[in-house]
């Protein structure tokens, strides 16, 4: 079975085993055993449901930190678009790009610009009339972890582009090494990330082997001091090259407006999300040519690293755009097959299978199938699992019991006290 890192990750002192977080997982991810909660990692997408839902903060994302930087000698940060919606009354990008200098790194190179050159691309290959319509943005981790797992027929769907953070850092990357001459080991790309699944897929990616990031900071690690910096500048310097498009793209329906035109619909907030996703299974979606999903309500603004509103962050993105122009780079047609995924977005199936062996697996499959007819189908999360077909699943895998259904222990209590009575 393959090796799954994950950003979320659980504190167990922290866990009342609430099932807060049961609930409102996408994938069926998490298990309340023994009054703690646990995941399961091979089907967890790091959307970070559980630490927005989580009401005795026992979840939390991983990141990297900023001492991690003084690894190498060329530092680059890499901001998202989302990091500009943070603060009050910015009218100009260059006070925090400077800022993020001024706390050490050496170069900035704004994740924005790498999203106006996908939003060029994006145009581009559905110009060409080869891709399976309608297309879905690359762009959430997520969302694309989401279909891997839950709706792996429309993998052929997904737009065969690398995410804006990918294109910046390998950009980023070159142009730093053309300029100073360092080797790819002398230099550190970090994102600054508003979410946990940007972290994820830069260790463990969805596609591909290898990230051209070294890291992702998180937005809600690196603001008090990038404000401190902020406040305190002595020299703006002018570092911003990106227009409205790429700045856009922090908000729900940022990326389709790029679209410039085509038909397009956005979505935004996973269970919005996943209804999306199956009525376009069920081919029940027509007349679209580009699907824009965004896991966290608002769009990238609404991950669960950010410190502010998402909606008041929205606002700031809003008002900060009209200061912009519409874009600042455009695509070389040459360029376009570096944008490209590395491989083929495909299901693993080892996530739920139920044995190895073909022949166990259908027994298994019969024997669940039983013990789902049992059980009362109210999927009320009491056992510890999500739904009463997870129930029967945790059973056949040993991983529970029959009585952990409180109904099913109710019953067999009441059968013991009818026996005892009749005894007595």
């Amino acid at each position: 079975m393959s090796t799954y890192f994950h950003s979320v990750t659980l504190q167990p002192n922290l866990c009342c085993g609430c099932t807060n977080c049961l609930k409102r997982c996408p994938t069926e991810a998490i298990r309340v055993h023994e009054g703690k909660a646990h995941i399961l990692r091979q089907r967890c997408i790091d959307c970070g449901e559980c630490i927005r839902n989580c009401p005795h903060h026992a979840k939390k994302a991983l990141s990297s930190t900023m001492e991690e930087i003084e690894n190498y000698k060329i530092k680059v940060a890499l901001p998202a678009p989302a990091l500009f919606g943070q603060f009050n009354n910015l009218d100009n990008i260059d006070i925090v790009l400077s800022g993020l200098i001024s706390i050490g790194f050496d170069y900035v190179f704004e994740v924005s610009r790498a999203a106006e050159l996908v939003s060029d691309a994006t145009r581009k290959l559905i110009s060409q009339g080869k891709l399976n319509l309608p297309v879905i943005s690359s762009a959430c981790p997520a969302v694309v972890r989401l279909i891997k797992i839950r709706f792996p027929e429309l993998c052929d769907n997904v737009m065969p582009l690398l995410a804006p953070m990918e294109v910046a850092a390998r950009i980023a990357r070159k142009e730093v090494k053309d300029k100073t001459g360092a080797s790819d080991e002398d230099i550190g790309v970090f994102f600054i990330t508003p979410c946990a699944a940007k972290y994820t897929e830069i260790l463990s990616p969805s596609v591909g082997s290898k990230s051209a990031c070294n890291g992702a900071i998180a937005i809600s690690h690196i603001y008090p001091e990038l404000t401190s910096a902020m406040e305190h500048l002595k020299v703006i310097e002018p570092l911003s090259n990106s227009g409205l498009i790429g700045v856009g793209w922090s908000i729900s329906g940022g990326e389709s407006a790029a679209m410039l035109g085509e038909k397009y619909l956005a979505a935004d907030g996973i269970e919005n999300v996943i209804r999306v996703l199956e009525e376009l299974e069920d081919d029940h979606i027509h007349d679209v040519d580009f699907i824009e999903l965004n896991a966290c309500s608002g769009g990238c603004v609404g991950g669960v690293l950010n410190v502010e509103n998402p909606y008041v962050a929205q606002a700031r993105i809003q008002n900060l755009r009209k200061y912009l122009p519409i874009s600042l780079n455009h695509l070389d047609e040459k360029d376009l097959p570096n944008m490209l995924l590395d491989g083929e977005l495909k299901f693993d199936s080892s996530i739920f299978s139920l044995d190895t062996d073909i022949n166990k697996a259908i027994e298994k499959m019969t024997k669940m199938e039983e013990i789902l007819k049992g059980l009362p189908g109210l999927d009320c999360g009491s056992c510890g699992a999500p739904s009463c077909r997870a129930m029967a699943e945790d059973i056949v895998q040993n991983h529970a019991k029959e009585t952990d259904c409180i109904f099913k222990l109710k019953a067999k209590i009441q059968k013991v006290y009818d026996q005892l009575k009749d005894t007595i």
